[in-house]
């Protein structure tokens, strides 16, 4: 397995990196939360995991650092579904991932841009994984359009967002499930718990993004 190299991805050039297994399964686009970036930690490990899963994996910034000093970009959901829809359509045209269904997984913010983004994209989404998301960011509206079966994992510590997270999945007609892991809290910096997001997400990705929407 060759490590992520970097990528140049969609018209606006956003910064990338391009991890490819040996015969890979499907492609995970990773959307961060507010303050990440295509370098977190966090998404690193996970996606190092997925790949181990035979699954590719992107992770990008979905800002330019300029648009990253006006904070209100930060939080401009429409924005980041945006950059993310322009991310998959590079992903559809480059050689190396063409082929490959794709999944989002996206944290905190970055849980109401994938869902935005896959209620936008009409059946090209096979999977969505949101850790510590912020469902209820993408909307009512945008929720129900949503077609692609998610899974939304939040720390048992980080009782706000469980609550939000409860509230969005009553506005999504896809398959939707909830997992709350113990002791975990908004950024599962706890021992193991991160490992248990992986645990979950990389499950469902397997199943969803071999069988698509």
């Amino acid at each position: 397995m060759h490590d992520p190299v970097p990528v140049s991805v969609g018209r606006h050039k956003l910064k990338g990196l391009l991890g490819l297994p040996v015969e890979p399964k499907g492609l995970v686009i990773f959307a961060h939360g507010s303050g990440s970036g295509r370098l977190s930690p966090r998404n690193n490990h996970v996606a190092a995991g997925l790949r181990k899963r035979g699954l590719a994996t992107l992770l990008i910034d979905l800002l330019s650092p300029a648009e990253e000093e006006d904070r209100a970009n930060i939080f401009d959901i429409p924005l980041l579904a945006e950059r993310l829809i322009s991310a998959t359509d590079w992903a559809s045209q480059d050689p190396r991932t063409m082929h490959l269904p794709v999944g989002y997984f996206g944290a905190s913010t970055g849980g109401g841009a994938a869902l935005l983004a896959a209620s936008q994209l009409d059946g090209r989404v096979s999977a969505v994984v949101s850790r510590g998301g912020r469902p209820d960011l993408a909307g009512s509206a945008a929720l129900a359009l949503v077609a692609a079966p998610t899974l939304l994992i939040v720390g048992s510590l980080d009782t706000p967002v469980i609550d939000l997270n409860v509230g969005a999945m009553h506005h999504m007609n896809c398959e939707v499930s909830l997992v709350i892991v113990p002791g975990a809290s908004h950024l599962f910096e706890e021992p193991g718990t991160l490992d248990q997001v992986l645990e979950h997400a990389g499950s469902w990705f397997v199943e969803h993004l071999g069988r698509g929407v």
